[in-house]
């Protein structure tokens, strides 16, 4: 089965909103065993919106629609359905029920616009709206099924979720699909490309690589379809051994994980503890592990240390240090790495020193160029970086590169 998404909105186009309702659903529909075709995003035009319905219709067996179901004026996703299904609108009993419910409960009168939210389509299936109180509908035409459904992320997911996937499995009976993934860092897509090509040219057709670089990693995406899902399962797994035979060293995990969870869980399994000091990260470190439920088990805390006399105030690092190496230099990132693991009182602690950028480097020292160091039980290992001139970049790099080098310190020293 062919899937599309169509997203409704001009606060889409402008840049107001950001669409993820786009990206739940592609994944949710992938593993239901739904190929995505297209996705689209168009704006509350009516002839746009027809349009598109239309070109739609040509590519796939189910289209999905989000959006433009409100109560008000610029809301003409309703309408705009109607004419083109050449068809009126009627009130749903149960859906005007869901309104008043959904009033009562605020204690708020339902005015005549509140219960026009409770039409739709004279050849559609209600779906109820258990979290608002626009309903979505299920319409079936000329063999293609139509979905449209709020575009309120929350809305929109529920009646994913219980509504429209269980029905669309009901109906259809739709291939079992596998995605398997390995996360990799320290090493680049064309490198990493270069060492696995064999393995990658020896898939069959049923089974495709992926290749989803991100600064500092690139996750290997082993995806197939089939309906024998045993069968499917061991010949995915089989092709991932081969590949990690060849990559094992930059290899963090089999798994869709982020880098810094899978460093928390190894050194929650160890009864291990974590701190920070950053200085050109800025905090970025501790925020991508604190973004994490029960990273309290692990990380103790840390220092953002910007100016030289924070660095000696809540690190220990000596004048001296800093006089004769500056900020930006090896002995300074691992005194810092030090000074956080002893005045922090953790098993390990990343430091990092750099020059984001744009300006503030020197012809020896220039922007892009980053150290850092990790203290562990039995060695504090350090490492320098020249990254670009791109300030976020460069953030993000260095904090991925330093945890990065946290990660293979823990594979070294809890063997």
């Amino acid at each position: 089965m062919i899937a599309e998404i169509i997203t409704i909105g001009d606060e889409i186009l402008i840049g107001q909103i950001v669409d993820t309702n786009s990206a739940w659903m592609a994944q949710k529909l992938n593993l239901a065993g739904i190929r995505i075709k297209q996705i689209t995003s168009v704006s509350d035009d009516r002839q746009h919106i027809l349009d598109t319905l239309h070109q739609a219709s040509q590519r796939a067996d189910l289209i999905l629609i989000t959006g433009g179901l409100g109560p008000t004026k610029d809301d003409i996703t309703k309408k705009t359905l109607a004419e083109y299904f050449q068809t009126g609108l009627r009130t749903d009993t149960d859906a005007l029920e869901n309104v008043e419910r959904i009033f009562a409960r605020y204690k708020v009168p339902v005015s005549d616009i509140n219960k026009k939210q409770a039409e739709v389509l004279e050849n559609c299936t209600t779906l109820l709206n258990m979290n608002g109180t626009a309903p979505g509908m299920w319409i079936e035409n000329n063999n293609k099924i139509y979905i449209s459904m709020p575009g309120v992320p929350f809305e929109m997911m529920y009646m994913m979720e219980e509504l429209v996937i269980p029905r669309i499995k009901g109906a259809f009976k739709l291939p079992n699909i596998y995605h398997h993934t390995i996360l990799t860092a320290g090493i680049g897509e064309s490198i990493l490309a270069e060492k696995i090509s064999d393995v990658e040219d020896s898939l069959p057709e049923h089974i495709k690589l992926a290749y989803l670089p991100k600064l500092g990693m690139v996750r290997l995406r082993l995806s197939g379809s089939g309906q024998d899902a045993e069968k499917l399962n061991a010949e995915i797994l089989s092709y991932s051994k081969k590949i990690i035979d060849l990559i094992g060293e930059f290899v963090v995990i089999e798994s869709d994980t982020a880098l810094e969870k899978v460093i928390l869980d190894l050194m929650e399994s160890k009864g291990l503890t974590l701190s920070t000091a950053e200085s050109c990260t800025g905090g970025y470190i501790s925020h991508l592990i604190t973004q994490h439920p029960g990273s309290s088990k692990v990380f103790v805390g840390g220092a953002v240390s910007y100016s030289n006399q924070l660095k000696k105030i809540m690190l220990g690092i000596l004048d001296q240090t800093l006089s004769t190496f500056g900020a930006v230099s090896e002995e300074t990132v691992k005194e810092m790495a030090i000074g956080a693991k002893s005045e922090y009182k953790s098993d390990y602690s990343i430091s990092v020193s750099g020059i984001a950028g744009p300006d503030g480097g020197s012809t020896e020292k220039p922007v892009g160029t980053v150290w850092i160091a990790v203290a562990g039980k039995t060695k504090t290992v350090s490492k320098k970086f020249n990254f670009g001139n791109k300030r976020i970049q460069n953030i993000e790099r260095a904090s991925i590169s330093a945890l990065t080098l946290l990660f293979k310190l823990l594979k070294e020293e809890q063997a």
